[in-house]
């Protein structure tokens, strides 16, 4: 089974490829940031321990975390925003190689593991290779105005607390570039997954 990693910035496209690898090479595609909502519902791997940590003040009336309220907090605090990353992060990656290894079990072809903190987190690990999504500042820029309505105040505050192009780059085995059309993208995946 392969294991691909896919990381890059924001609005640079990972979910384009993403989808295409799910369709065309039935990848099984896990995206840290969903399994990351998932573990913070009741009776998951951190539901507890952030209770435990910021109080029931942070629940909604059905139980679950309030998503928003638990943001006001560690947003307001450093040190309560590392208290949180400690539990949710591991929490993540346990999760992922969980699902990673129940699709060994299944004989699935290929896994496709994709993250914003790919690097931070050390995902690359337990990949077999990783690929960085390439595209321009500018095309970002645009996709992130059209599709999320961000303004150039809010892009800029995302752009600087991302790696850089050079970052991503150095850290990664393999570039897809896309800043072509999606027909020039998937050519790049189809290349790639036939070595």
């Amino acid at each position: 089974m392969r294991v691909v990693g896919v990381t890059g910035g924001v609005g640079a496209g990972k979910s384009t490829v993403l989808a295409y690898m799910e369709k065309e090479y039935h990848a099984e595609v896990i995206q840290a940031d969903q399994v990351g909502h998932e573990v913070m519902e009741p009776g998951r791997r951190a539901y507890e321990e952030i209770l435990n940590v910021f109080g029931s003040e942070i629940l909604a009336e059905n139980g679950r975390i309030d998503r928003k309220a638990l943001g006001d907090v560690v947003f307001a605090s450093e040190e309560k925003r590392r208290k949180l990353n400690a539990i949710v992060h591991p929490a993540v990656k346990q999760e992922i190689l969980c699902r990673i290894a129940q699709a060994q079990k299944e004989k699935k072809d290929c896994v496709v593991v994709e993250a914003a903190l790919f690097l931070e987190e050390k995902y690359d690990a337990f990949c077999d290779e990783t690929w960085y999504i390439y595209t321009n500042e500018d095309s970002r820029r645009r996709r992130l105005k059209e599709s999320r309505g961000y303004t150039d105040k809010r892009i800029d505050q995302i752009f600087g607390s991302q790696k850089t192009h050079e970052e991503f780059f150095s850290r990664c085995g393999h570039m897809i570039d896309n800043n072509g059309t999606q027909e020039d993208t998937c050519r790049q995946i189809d290349k790639r997954m036939k070595r």
